[in-house]
């Protein structure tokens, strides 16, 4: 596959080497840090793909939406992917003259005259959401799509994550389909969507593919578009890029779409950092817990809802391994504020800098304010090597999203 970019890199490549103590010692903690080289990596990686296979990718603003990088990225991308109004005016208005998606599960009728403002494609997740909003979108000049639900599971333990599951809201089966559809609504589609996937290769990809032509194949071919979602894990060290561009090309081939995908996490992966330190240590039953800055419940809420164990610099995960072995927590009243187990070299001591990896994706987006904790400032990680603060949170930033700005 010459000329198909295959340069992947795991956490802390970006690093070159140098210590984080190094690099970070002058940021107050807890902290975002977002490294710029990474982000443009990413963004090379994804910006081949589309030259080699012609295919539309965009960025899934629920999993990276921190706007200042945007610019960055504008000319690796066709544009942005929304979850709901707000989402939407963000794509418009900080990736100006790229594409702007939208799909939600569904369409508020007040916000409805907004998303027709800020979005040109616009999804629908049910027939009965087509059969309200269609036509006014239609007629505003927008492009129609309909979420599709092939009824196909590929997620291994992660059932939060997956729409294929009995009973899902989202989507729309192919009995649904058969039942709801008339000729009137599917005339005025554009495209189709699915999104299936969730941090996966593309082997997921492939059976989710022969599952959707199973299903819909019959309609497929009026579509000018397919959106296959996101989920598809592209810039993973690893991950198999040449049966992405195979099934990319098939696709184009064999329906006469445009195919668009809406990468999240591939487009930030391993590209951030969250920095927090050991605020005290204390002993349980032979377990030895360091206290940090930093909320696994506030700050990386995905650690719990996943669940999964972030890489940290200089420890191994699991806590397995020879060495030192903490548990990190956090600092707030939720017993379950709990990051993991971890293998140190050596003991951890008050004050030390931890430096967790792949921390730009579904932190600074979904981070929460539980307990009164802080937001962690954002800060940029340049590839000269520079660092610039880009956030601030104060107790009135607190204040205003509890009560009146006047009180």
């Amino acid at each position: 596959m010459s000329g198909l970019a295959t340069d992947f890199r795991p956490p802390f490549a970006h690093l070159k080497g140098k210590r984080p103590e190094e690099v970070f010692r002058d940021i107050p903690t807890p902290a975002y840090v977002i490294d710029e080289e990474a982000l443009r990596h990413n963004g090379e990686i994804l910006r081949t793909l589309a030259m080699r296979t012609g295919c539309r990718i965009l960025l899934a603003q629920k999993a990276f939406s921190n706007y200042d990088f945007y610019p960055l990225l504008s000319d690796c991308l066709a544009g942005t992917e929304a979850s709901g109004l707000f989402e939407a005016r963000l794509g418009a208005e900080k990736m100006p003259g790229k594409e702007t998606h939208v799909f939600s599960a569904a369409y508020r009728e007040e916000e409805f005259p907004d998303i027709l403002r800020y979005a040109d494609h616009i999804v629908f997740n049910s027939v009965s959401q087509l059969r309200k909003f269609g036509a006014q979108a239609k007629k505003a000049g927008k492009e129609i799509g309909l979420r599709l639900n092939p009824e196909c599971s590929t997620q291994e333990g992660h059932a939060i994550y997956d729409p294929c599951a009995p009973g899902s809201r989202l989507g729309v089966t192919r009995g649904a389909w058969d039942r709801d559809m008339t000729e009137d609504l599917v005339s005025i589609l554009d495209g189709l969507h699915f999104h299936t996937l969730c941090e996966q290769d593309s082997d997921a990809l492939e059976k989710t593919l022969s599952a959707v032509e199973e299903k819909f194949g019959d309609v497929l071919p009026r579509a000018k578009w397919l959106n296959m979602g996101g989920g598809h894990h592209i810039t993973r060290p690893g991950y198999d890029l040449a049966r992405l561009e195979r099934l990319i090309l098939g696709a184009k081939k064999r329906w006469g779409v445009t195919v668009y995908l809406e990468p999240g996490e591939a487009v930030a992966l391993n590209a951030g950092y969250f920095l927090s330190r050991v605020l005290d240590i204390v002993e349980n039953g032979g377990t030895r817990i360091a206290v940090l800055d930093g909320s696994a419940a506030c700050h990386m809420p995905d650690v719990i809802e996943m669940p999964y164990l972030p890489p940290l610099y200089g420890a191994e995960a699991g806590g397995g391994g020879e060495g030192e072995c903490f548990r990190l927590a956090g600092p707030t009243c939720l017993a379950g504020d709990v990051i993991g187990d971890y293998a140190f070299p050596s003991a951890l001591k008050e004050g030390e800098l931890l430096t967790f990896g792949d921390m730009a994706i579904y932190t600074t987006c979904k981070n929460n304010t539980f307990n009164g904790m802080a937001l962690p400032d954002i800060w940029a990680f340049r590839k000269d090597g520079t660092l610039r603060k880009l956030t601030g949170f104060e107790y009135a930033d607190f204040a205003h999203r509890l009560g009146s700005r006047e009180s």
